[in-house]
């Protein structure tokens, strides 16, 4: 049967299964590192390899536009049925993750000194964790054309890759961590190495995965394409944009976690255990998001709308259903999923609390994962970032009002009704945006 035949529905679960499974393996990865290293004799390494990790979580993250970019570009090639274009993209974003990640190790020093002051780690724990980060930057290489190729792959509907890829590079990662720190005796420096390891070997396996997809497409690579700046504009374009808005979402994060702490541990702890929830619920909803970006993209790169409209259709169904049986568990078994995270009574107390924001969020935020997808499937990116700086807009304000006006007492909740305004503003902008290119571009 052909992919043309088979409801949008179908195809949007095809593509989103392996994704919503992939993510799943991420907090697997991040248990296995604690677990080994939380069983050696000194605390200052789970606390260095803590530090360490959340470094490069926020600076790859900040990259992951390699990914977004291709992906949404690659799709639109894909619908126009241009495989020549399709061969040069990834060339494209392939050589731009080989500059940007030996900029990374080049530029190394500094960037480990900033990030590990902004994080203000113990003194016993920041000398390990530099350690720790001067060993696992010289996988950025490795990591950002990783991204391209994930990116690649699912424009082309491709999604079965990124599962075979991130099982793969978890597994080499899991069985090193245990070899270097249990069978070889190394710390924090072991675990490192093993997570440089297997980004490096889940490169090679999707290196290989590529030339086996390039043997299936026509066309050849050209030269000027991928040697002539000129020839960039379009994924500079879209990642420039891409990352300014990442940043923003970043310190949007940062400002939450950063307001949570300055009221004790007990509330930052509480906060961590919520955002839990919200990170189980966006595993769903990025699978969907990432399915309606190819499809998204493909539908829009033959201009075939009412491709296009099934699509949105289709993602927004599976999305709206997985908010609401999100909201509906937090709403009725939010206390016992809280007791599974922590099992500190305050802790539990204090999260127990703020559970209600925990309700509304999925509600509110799942426009913003839909819609995501929509507009880099489209790649009209400038309307994601101007959606997060508008957001960050209101946030801010709202949370510096709330906290004049409430007693101390309230200032948590003055937190997070303003990161809630933050999602509903960001939600609506790209509702607005939507439906005027629908009335307008996107018909």
């Amino acid at each position: 049967m052909s992919s043309i035949t088979i409801p949008p529905r179908q195809r949007i679960w095809a593509l989103a299964w392996p994704i919503i499974l992939s993510n799943i393996t991420v907090p697997l990865l991040g248990l296995v590192d604690t677990a080994v290293v939380g069983h050696l004799p000194d605390s200052r390494y789970l606390a260095s390899v803590t530090l360490g990790a959340t470094l490069f979580s926020f600076l790859y993250w900040g990259f992951g536009f390699l990914r977004m970019g291709t992906t949404g570009l690659t799709a639109q090639a894909v619908g126009r049925e241009s495989d020549t274009e399709v061969r040069n993209l990834l060339g494209q974003a392939l050589i731009m993750a080989a500059v940007i990640g030996v900029l990374l190790i080049v530029l190394e020093s500094p960037l480990i000194s900033l990030g590990l002051w902004l994080l203000d780690g113990s003194e016993t724990a920041t000398p390990l964790a530099r350690e720790y980060a001067e060993i696992r930057i010289l996988s950025a290489p490795a990591v950002l054309a990783n991204y391209a190729i994930l990116g690649w792959f699912l424009g082309q509907q491709n999604s079965r890759v990124t599962l075979m890829i991130l099982v793969l590079t978890n597994s080499v990662n899991i069985v090193l961590d245990l070899w270097f720190v249990v069978g070889l005796g190394m710390t924090s420096d072991g675990v490192a190495w093993a997570s440089v390891l297997a980004d490096y070997a889940a490169f090679i396996f999707g290196t290989a995965l590529v030339l086996r997809q390039l043997g299936c497409l026509e066309g050849h690579f050209l030269r000027h394409q991928l040697t002539s700046l000129g020839a960039y504009r379009a994924l500079f374009h879209v990642n420039a944009n891409l990352f300014v808005r990442t940043l923003g979402l970043l310190f949007a994060m940062a400002f939450f976690t950063a307001q949570g702490a300055s009221q004790g541990d007990t509330i930052l702890a509480a906060n961590a255990v919520l955002l839990q929830f919200i990170m189980l619920v966006s595993y769903a909803l990025d699978g969907f998001a990432h399915a309606a970006e190819s499809l998204i993209g493909r539908a829009f790169g033959r201009r075939d709308w009412r491709a296009f409209a099934a699509t949105v259709k289709a993602a927004a169904r599976f999305s709206l259903w997985t908010t609401l049986a999100a909201s509906l568990a937090f709403a009725l078994g939010g206390n016992a999923l809280i007791a599974l995270l922590t099992g500190l009574p305050e802790v539990r107390a204090t999260a127990a609390v703020y559970l209600p924001w925990m309700v509304a969020m999925p509600l509110i935020a799942v426009w913003s994962y839909l819609l995501d997808g929509v507009f880099i499937g489209t790649t009209a990116v400038k309307e994601m970032r101007n959606s997060i700086f508008i957001g960050l807009a209101a946030y801010l304000p709202a949370w510096w009002l709330a906290t004049e006006v409430l007693s101390r007492e309230y200032h948590n909740h003055a937190l997070w009704f303003a990161f809630t305004l933050f999602a509903l503003v960001r939600s609506g902008v790209l509702i607005i945006y939507y439906r005027r290119y629908r009335l307008t571009r996107w018909r």
